[in-house]
């Protein structure tokens, strides 16, 4: 049912509802401004501190100002104890409704776009305010093609909700980082990525990453890789081709350091594609500009463009370096104690080695053997230091001896990486696919859905059949699948995940007998968004998707 009013704003319609609340166009009774009017689930309120953390944080962005974000005007509560906020109306479509409608945007208009959006970020980083939800859906694009940010911040006042700490994961899967899907706490950097991943949509008409369920595109952000968008769309330049990856780093540090830079990136791409149109450099020198490679050909013409071009980039160069440099880390060893500490640390250990390696080969296996015998904990120490260098260094005579402790030890490692082991160790080789599977399955396990973490491991072992490369990675398989049979299912008797769906589920459906079905409503939003793809609630899922149809085909 639509209020008639709320707060000093007189509803005259509904524009859209979301997990987070539902938005009217309203007036303002005494000033008759216009605004877009979002009312908070009342469901939230009841959560502890939220009323602070929401003040706090749309005080926050009531600093911000910028053309490209929504400018909010002002918040409270109503006498029927309704939080909202009132910002700013803008006429237009959001930008995932106009992908669905026009499909792929042309590559220049996706840089124009993304340069509005970096401004937007800038703004708000700089007020020290993350977004933490950047999505298409939260972006307004008018008629005249200008980007306004929408619920910025907003995000924020949730992180602390109870309803977020089944996994501590805020935001929307398909443009969720790689940190914020562990979750981690969220940095600009994290918004840098999910603007990656707006990017990729808004040239590929899809996003970089998609499934069944959110879970399963939240796995894949973590360890999955992604088709390039040139994959899709051979005629854009490889130069926002390799922005676009780079801000789909999966490492934060290896991302832009800011949107700034990012910015000055995207503009340099629509200058280097006119200078090679116009001829100023050659076709086989013009994509090199990036690296700086091409800086003398560019340098040395008479063509104003070029030295735009070559300032630019130089620009970049500098902002970058004054981004990674001066940090606390540097200053910390810009100090003359530090150094003689780190120098004597150095001889210290290189006095070690020199010791270790005066011990005879027998008397390094000795050695190896008795920190492999004093348990796990030891295992990294004698791998490292005594076992391995010994067949390295003569493989025919300590193979035998070496192998089936070197052997144990990688079981135990493989364990570990699944997380049912509490092994400390120094990792020394890369990640396989076989080993990437494991890891997916364990962090399953860790978010307590184990009937999904079993599907993984059993599909492992049974494709590892036969693989001798493999041999220590199926037995740990099958030890740990033999550990999750052997325990008692208490993880899905006591975890706090499995009541608290539950209970929401009730709490909904008390609240549809008593006539408060916009309240019911948003709390089953929240639940099917939080718990799809979590095959130990799916029956809530499902539930909640049921009730949710029939109580939204009654009003119409």
């Amino acid at each position: 049912m639509i209020p008639d009013q709320v707060g000093p704003y007189q509803i005259e319609r509904k524009i859209g509802s979301g997990g987070m609340g539902t938005v009217y166009l309203g007036r303002h009774v005494e000033s008759d401004r216009v605004a877009a009017v979002k009312v908070l689930p009342a469901s939230l309120a009841r959560e502890e501190g939220f009323v602070l953390r929401f003040t706090r944080e749309i005080e926050a962005m009531q600093s911000v100002s910028n053309p490209h974000i929504v400018e909010i005007y002002e918040s409270g509560v109503d006498d029927s104890e309704t939080y909202y906020y009132a910002m700013e109306y803008v006429e237009g479509v959001t930008l995932n409704q106009y992908i669905r409608d026009q499909g792929r945007i042309p590559w220049r208009t996706v840089i124009e776009l993304a340069i509005q959006i970096c401004q937007a970020l800038k703004s708000a980083h700089d007020a020290g305010v993350i977004h933490r939800d950047l999505k298409p859906s939260n972006l307004l694009i008018t008629p005249d093609e200008n980007i306004k940010l929408l619920d910025f911040g907003v995000a924020q006042v949730f992180a602390s909700s109870r309803l977020t700490k089944t996994g501590g994961i805020i935001g929307t899967a398909e443009y969720m980082s790689p940190e914020q899907a562990q979750g981690r706490r969220a940095t600009k950097k994290s918004d840098i990525y999910s603007l990656g991943a707006v990017m990729y949509a808004m040239l590929t008409a899809r996003p970089p990453f998609s499934g069944q369920t959110s879970m399963e595109v939240i796995q894949k952000h973590r360890f999955g890789q992604f088709d390039r968008p040139r994959t899709y769309v051979p005629d854009i330049p490889h130069w926002l081709d390799d922005v676009v990856c780079q801000c789909l780093e999966k490492d934060p540090d290896k991302r832009y350091p800011d949107t700034y830079v990012l910015s000055l990136r995207l503009k340099e791409i629509l200058k280097k594609v006119d200078l090679s149109i116009s001829g100023t450099l050659p076709d086989d020198t013009a994509g090199n500009i990036l690296d700086g490679t091409a800086e003398t050909i560019v340098a040395g013409t008479e063509d104003p463009n070029a030295v735009g071009g070559t300032l630019m980039r130089d620009l970049i160069r500098a902002e970058i370096e004054r981004a990674e440099s001066g940090s606390a880390l540097a200053r910390y060893f810009d100090n003359t104690w530090v150094l003689i500490l780190l120098l004597i640390a150095v001889i210290a250990g290189g006095v070690y080695w020199f010791q270790q390696q005066q011990l005879s080969p027998e008397e390094r296996f000795a050695r190896g053997q008795e920190l492999f015998d004093k348990g796990t904990i030891y295992w990294p120490e004698a791998r490292d230091e005594f076992l391995a260098p010994l067949i390295e260094e003569d493989p025919d005579r300590w193979e035998a001896e070496v192998s089936p402790m070197l052997s144990e030890i990688l079981v135990e490692e493989l364990k570990q990486d699944f997380g049912v082991t509490r092994l400390s160790r120094k990792r020394v080789h890369g990640v396989t696919d076989a080993q990437r599977f494991l890891r997916m399955a364990g962090e399953y396990y860790k978010l307590g859905d184990r009937v999904a973490a079993e599907q993984v491991l059993r599909n492992l072992y049974g494709l590892l059949e036969g693989d001798n490369d493999h041999t220590e990675l199926r037995r740990a398989i099958g030890e740990i699948l033999d550990d999750l049979s052997l325990q008692v299912d208490e993880t899905l008797q006591s975890s706090d995940s499995r009541p608290l769906a539950s209970t929401a589920l009730m709490r909904a459906r008390e609240m549809l007998k008593k006539g408060q079905n916009e309240e019911a409503r948003s709390i089953l939003r929240s639940l099917i968004e939080l718990y799809d793809g979590d095959s130990t609630s799916q029956n809530e899922v499902d539930a909640a998707r049921q009730l949710l149809r029939n109580t939204e085909s009654s009003t119409q």
